[in-house]
């Protein structure tokens, strides 16, 4: 069974027809990029996966249960988490409660052991000495790290990354994307919108392309870097790679 499934998903934004019949299906543990110019429906793609954009029709399915406007809270806080663009910390919490405060409200662990969690995952995301700071004195990439270490608190089986470097500065994107890529070896599934092709050669198990709303071309890293089939990818991919 699939982890998620969208089938014949459709999305407009009033006469703007964004997502057009979109079939996709990831399994579990996989490691799925979608590539594409702007504006090709990636980022709607990954917000119906969880239904921050709910769907004009079409069917959304988290581990084999149907996302409705009813269910959609309990199963995507049971399910899934997301890393935005914009880091969206709390700028006047700490660190450190910013990454507590989900497992306490939502999980309902205590704190010792909401703390203990955090802990262990600004550790491996490389920030455990900056449990106690405001995230407004980190950088960019620091504050993205702590939004993937609270990300990873929630314990979600699936985490959505929609464009998780695009707002940094290219000399912290690569802290982010190794981050990602220590990531990527654990069991977790991650679906990924990304402009970073080294990454989606180096972690995708399968990479899509996107445009006008629909998906194109799947296949592989290798074969989508090597050997793609749609002149539109190949020319896609000659603009972005020197």
């Amino acid at each position: 069974m699939a982890m998620i499934k969208l089938e014949n998903v459709n999305k407009s934004f009033g006469d703007l027809h964004v997502l057009k019949d979109v079939n996709l299906e990831v399994e579990e543990g996989e490691k799925l990029v979608i590539i594409g110019p702007s504006g090709s429906g990636k980022s709607t793609t990954v917000r119906c996966m969880n239904f921050l954009e709910a769907p004009s029709s079409g069917h959304v399915y988290i581990d084999g249960t149907e996302l409705t406007s009813k269910n959609k809270t309990k199963v995507v806080r049971e399910s899934t988490s997301m890393v935005f663009q914009q880091f969206n910390l709390y700028p006047h919490m700490t660190v450190l409660k910013n990454l507590t405060l989900a497992p306490m409200k939502l999980h309902h662990k205590s704190k010792k052991e909401a703390e203990e969690l955090a802990y262990h995952y600004l550790d491996i995301v490389g920030l455990k000495d900056k449990a106690d700071v405001y995230p407004t004195t980190l950088s960019g990439g620091q504050q993205q790290r702590i939004a993937i270490a609270r990300a990873l608190c929630s314990q979600s089986k699936i985490i959505l990354f929609d464009e998780p470097t695009s707002a940094l500065d290219p000399e912290t994107i690569q802290e982010v994307l190794d981050v990602m890529i220590k990531l990527a070896k654990e069991n977790i599934t991650m679906v990924v919108v990304t402009h970073e092709m080294g990454f989606a050669r180096q972690v995708a198990d399968r990479v899509i392309f996107m445009e006008d709303g629909q998906i194109i071309e799947s296949g592989t890293p290798e074969h989508f870097f090597n050997n793609p089939e749609s002149e539109r990818v190949k020319q896609f991919l000659g603009k972005i790679i020197r």
